[in-house]
């Protein structure tokens, strides 16, 4: 454990104590012991109302619009209002959000979850026919969607009866007539604030799917004080780091703006981008999409302060050959979420960026992103650590198969316990069984923690392939796969890749005297599943798949054999 570990450490300990700002105590939630804030908002009803004291100060930022934080929750008030006045959702009920980031996901968010309804942020690569599943998977009431997703969603209406709302129709869109625009939902709603809603820190807040080893993605359910103790310990870890390197409460050159380039319906994007900014009062520039040089234009248009991006972002912001035409001296951190980040990157980005050290989070959607946190020097001494469990509320175990803890250095399945993991899969209680025993989560990852207490994460025990920070399942993808007629065997991996960590591979053996067009089962994959789960690589053998000495397909042989390959 280095210096600034054991003052961050400290800070927290002060910081939580019962003198402290935020004390900790332990509570009973769903039968099981958790550390707790006592005095975090009860809800995200109270925690966006909090966030009034931040009054005229820029909060939303998408092209040439803006919106103050005063301007924000009014609207969000307007939305919340709208919803039940026109549709009479009430609490409990599931609304949709299906767009790419615009101003509109986050006043949306903000008035669901204020009516003590539950909002459910859906993938928006998602095709008709995943929107579909998990539209009905989750009972949806109402769906706030962007024009491209609503053209997906439409032939679900009648047959789920939704309402669908659309924001920001395009010039001549076809379906006006059959939705209801955001603008008109708005319409004659007078402003009114944040509606009264008597909620439970208990009561359910996101459903947000999950691909895991199973085939179809799992609704992950989170109560508001699971998100909002992600929240709370975030901040106190950024206070903690504040006292320990002597920076706190010194005034800012810039306020405090981030560059959002990973989606809301992600937990970095919603959580640690989206609402951790609350706290700080920081701005948020909104892209379209991903593109490296608008990126570096919106870093010095806007002051951009800190860049949390997927670690192929800020590889391509590094690799720009006009890198050093933009003025980024406001930039103060580049970090990652969503998949590792290679070695290598770490090091180039201290050398290139050297006010801007990189860092890096390791969590998962059912622990709300929590889980373990690297930054600064430590971050270079030990590059492939995913960090130290993040305190206070995180406890953190490697076991063996059998479930008894392991010894400092071994390697094992890694366990997660706190008041920020999720409560439950939306109706399937064996899965919740499988994954969450007394509380702990078993991540589905292996790995290890070192001497000085950092975790590092060396295999995966689930089946999926993270791509660009995409967590896809590979059951998923086989059983589109085994759909088709000229497929007998089928086995789906990953293959390291620089650019986007992992991406996907599959090997094929056809049904006897067949052929198969590579291009043809990429086109298939592609009329179920969304684009960014299509196989990149697609090998053809006649031979048997090989398997293990239990008869299952050997995907770690598969796996090797294909990563040489690529190599040569």
């Amino acid at each position: 454990m280095t210096a600034i570990d054991g003052s961050i450490e400290e800070m927290v300990a002060n910081l939580t104590g019962p003198g402290g700002i935020y004390p900790v105590v332990e509570q009973e939630i769903w039968g099981v012991t958790h550390t707790v804030f006592a005095n975090q908002p009860a809800s995200l009803r109270e925690y966006f109302i909090s966030a009034t004291q931040h009054g005229d100060k820029p909060f939303v930022v998408y092209e040439e619009e803006q919106l103050t934080y005063t301007e924000t929750i009014a609207k969000a008030g307007i939305v919340a209002h709208a919803l039940r006045t026109k549709f009479d959702v009430k609490k409990g009920d599931r609304i949709v959000i299906a767009m790419r980031n615009y101003p509109e996901w986050v006043t949306s968010f903000m008035a669901i979850t204020s009516l003590g309804c539950v909002a459910v942020p859906m993938n928006a690569w998602w095709t008709q026919e995943e929107f579909e599943y998990g539209l009905k998977d989750c009972g949806a009431r109402v769906v706030i969607a962007d024009d491209q997703r609503a053209e997906r969603i439409l032939p679900a209406k009648e047959k789920l009866n939704l309402d669908l709302v659309v924001a920001r129709p395009g010039e001549g869109w076809p379906h006006l007539d059959k939705v209801m625009t955001f603008d008109a939902l708005c319409e004659g709603i007078g402003v009114q604030g944040l509606p009264c809603v008597g909620i439970d820190p208990e009561d359910d807040a996101t459903i947000l799917y999950t691909s895991g080893s199973t085939g179809y993605p799992k609704g992950a359910v989170s109560t508001h004080r699971a998100v909002l103790s992600t929240l709370v310990n975030w901040a106190i870890v950024g206070a903690a780091r504040q006292l320990a390197e002597g920076t706190y409460g010194q005034e800012p050159e810039y306020q405090p703006a981030s560059l959002i380039t990973i989606p809301f319906f992600h937990v970095t994007g919603c959580h640690s981008l989206f609402l951790l900014s609350m706290i700080v009062g920081r701005k948020m520039v909104l892209m379209y999409r991903w593109d490296a040089e608008r990126a570096l234009e919106l870093i010095e248009r806007e002051r951009v302060t800190d860049f949390v991006g997927v670690p192929t972002m800020s590889w391509e912001l590094m690799q720009s050959p006009n890198l050093d035409k933009y003025d980024l001296s406001s930039l103060q951190g580049l970090g990652s979420g969503g998949a590792a980040r290679p070695p290598g990157h770490v090091k180039m980005i201290a050398e290139k960026m050297p006010k801007a050290p990189p860092s890096s989070g390791y969590g998962l959607t059912e622990t709300n992103a929590l889980g373990a946190l690297i930054a600064g020097d430590n971050y270079l001494l030990k590059p492939d650590s995913a960090g130290m469990p993040t305190a206070p509320l995180i406890k953190m175990k490697i076991t063996d198969e059998e479930g008894r803890e392991v010894p400092i250095g071994e390697r094992g399945d890694i366990l997660i316990k706190s008041a920020a993991n999720v409560r439950a899969y939306w109706n399937n209680p064996e899965a919740t069984k499988e994954a969450f025993t007394d509380g702990w989560f078993n991540t589905g990852d292996i790995g290890y923690f070192d001497e000085d207490g950092y975790l590092f994460i060396v295999d995966r025990a689930k089946d999926i392939v993270i791509r660009g920070g995409e967590n896809i399942s590979c059951l998923e993808v086989e059983a589109v796969l085994y759909e088709h007629t000229s497929v007998f065997e089928a086995a789906v991996y990953g293959v390291p890749d620089e650019r986007l960590g992992e991406e996907i591979a599959v090997t094929i053996t056809p049904k006897p005297n067949i052929e198969i067009d590579p291009e043809e089962l990429r086109a298939h994959v592609g009329a179920h599943l969304a684009k960014f789960k299509i196989p990149r690589y697609v090998w053809i053998q006649k031979e048997q798949l090989p398997r293990t000495a239990t008869g299952k397909i050997f995907k770690r042989q598969l796996r090797e054999e294909a990563t040489k390959q690529l190599a040569s």
